[in-house]
């Protein structure tokens, strides 16, 4: 026991240690490439199992020191080239490592993605990959216990740093392979590895030593770059994580139909996509993907537009409004439109108009459904699916009419406007680069146009332009007046006493 007391053994153990450790990174990322390649159920069998089979297998090298320090003797000459038993077996090593690498290197680089005509997903056989495990660590076992000879020359020694190496490589293996895993390019990294060490090896087979710290160092380089590619990678999706997810999935899908969010404007997918998707299929998907950030307030007929009846007035004047305009459906108020008290067809509400009775059971049967401004489109559809085709009122918080919706507003929503006879188009497109623009413009619906999704911010205060233009001015408006907004040009080109009535809008 004398000689646990020399600092030398112990120094000479830490640093076996952590060589054999070192060495053992590499196998240890091939054992994960391999395991992958089983069953989701046999991969940590795989790896334990072939792990401690490599243990023994170095346990017993290292038993046969004295036979491998004789491996240095000459065997046989080919071309005046002297092989030892030694030089064979780093050159037939090398070769091993060489093959695997680059048989997996062609895998990963041809990126042919795997069809399957079943269900049946065909693995590996687990003996396979347990052998190739056994050989692969025989191999780099052969160049450490080598190197470790030169070291230390207590036997005990290296089992010592060979067991606690191999048990900080069981420990680490599902870690690090599910690492792995979850980033390719390492894979590709370590696999560069492997086929470095291979003509490393092949090299010393040849006679030609090449000092393990330029190679070392070189993956030491190339560890820092990947790292720092990995931590700009992390940085990057913290930083989008801050956007609503909402806009990163509509933003993501416009992208894939070649959609002008695209930031590589003149990438090969963006034409793909351009050519495998109409404008008018961007637009409408682009419209569904909004459906959840727009408020009903965004869609809605704005209480200014509303064609209502008064059931004071009489039947002639209520028979000439309703004839007057291109509606089928009206509200029916007492006296002002903050007190609706039915929602009726016209030809129902024509044919009734001169009998009471019959004009007050029309009014009962159709009572006003209400809901809340700033509720969300998409948790409208629910409402105007109930309402059956009808008309649906929508109030601010204190119960006052500030609009009225219908299933149309919700598909206009996401194709478009469809306008009555009596309505003009709230956008219109003079050219490519050009629209001419209401006030009541919907923001949202000028987003699809225009391909953006930044217009709108989050907890905005508006919902047309003419709100857009007011808020970033401060109200102070005239003819004339412009805004730069997010590479959008805004000009007011006509006024209606304080409103602003119409806008042209340059985008390119």
């Amino acid at each position: 026991m004398e000689f646990l007391l020399d600092p030398g053994i112990w120094i000479g153990l830490l640093t076996l240690i952590v060589l054999e450790i070192v060495l053992g990174i590499d196998n240890l990322v091939f054992i994960a490439i391999l395991a992958e390649k089983l069953p989701p159920e046999q991969r940590d069998k795989a790896r334990v199992m072939g792990l401690s089979l490599a243990l023994f297998m170095r346990l017993g090298l290292l038993f046969a020191i004295s036979w491998l320090v004789t491996l240095t003797k000459p065997l046989i000459v080919v071309f005046d080239w002297t092989f030892s038993g030694r030089d064979l077996i780093l050159l037939f090593g090398g070769l091993f490592l060489v093959y695997k690498a680059v048989t997996e290197l062609h895998e990963k680089m041809e990126g042919k993605p795997e069809v399957n005509v079943t269900t049946n997903i065909v693995y590996a056989s687990f003996a396979a990959v347990v052998a190739q495990i056994v050989v692969l660590d025989a191999v780099f076992s052969l160049d450490s216990v080598i190197t470790a000879i030169g070291m230390v020359d207590n036997i005990y020694v290296m089992m010592v740093a060979m067991i606690v190496a191999m048990a900080v490589m069981l420990l680490a293996s599902k870690s690090l392979t599910a690492f792995v895993n979850r980033h390719p390019t390492v894979v590709i990294l370590c696999l560069s590895f492997l086929l470095l060490i291979g003509i490393s090896l092949i090299a010393e087979g040849f006679g030609f030593h090449i000092p393990k710290g330029y190679i070392y160092s070189g993956i030491g380089v190339a560890i820092a770059i990947e790292a720092f590619n990995q931590f700009g990678q992390r940085n990057a999706a913290k930083h989008e994580s801050k956007i609503p997810l909402r806009h990163r999935t509509a933003d993501s899908i416009l992208k894939l139909m070649g959609g002008k969010m695209e930031t590589v404007a003149n990438s090969a997918q963006h034409f793909e996509a351009k050519e495998a998707f109409a404008d008018e299929e961007r637009y409408m998907i682009g419209g569904v993907l909004t459906l959840a950030e727009r408020s009903v307030a965004s869609i809605m007929t704005p209480r200014s537009q509303i064609s209502w009846v008064d059931i004071e007035d009489r039947p002639e004047q209520i028979r000439e409004q309703v004839l007057s305009v291109p509606h089928s459906l009206f509200p029916v108020c007492r006296g002002s439109l903050d007190k609706v008290i039915s929602i009726v067809r016209a030809k129902e509400l024509l044919d009734v108009l001169d009998d009471d009775e019959q004009l007050k059971a029309l009014i009962k049967r159709h009572r006003p459904i209400y809901i809340f401004m700033k509720m969300k489109v998409i948790d409208a559809i629910n409402t105007l699916r109930t309402s059956k085709g009808s008309l649906v009122l929508v109030s601010d918080e204190f119960g006052n009419v500030q609009g009225l919706i219908s299933p149309l507003d919700v598909f206009e929503a996401i194709a478009g406007e469809f306008p009555d006879a009596d309505e003009q188009l709230d956008l219109v497109k003079i050219d490519d680069h050009t629209w001419k623009a209401s006030g009541m413009l919907d923001v949202y619906q000028l987003e699809l146009e225009l391909g953006m999704m930044d217009l709108v911010e989050e907890d905005a205060g508006y919902i047309s332009v003419a709100g857009l233009i007011l808020e970033k001015t401060h109200g102070e408006v005239s003819v004339g007046t412009y805004l730069e907004y997010h590479g959008v040009h805004f000009e007011v080109t006509e006024l209606d006493d304080n409103r602003i009535k119409s806008v042209l809008i340059t985008h390119r």
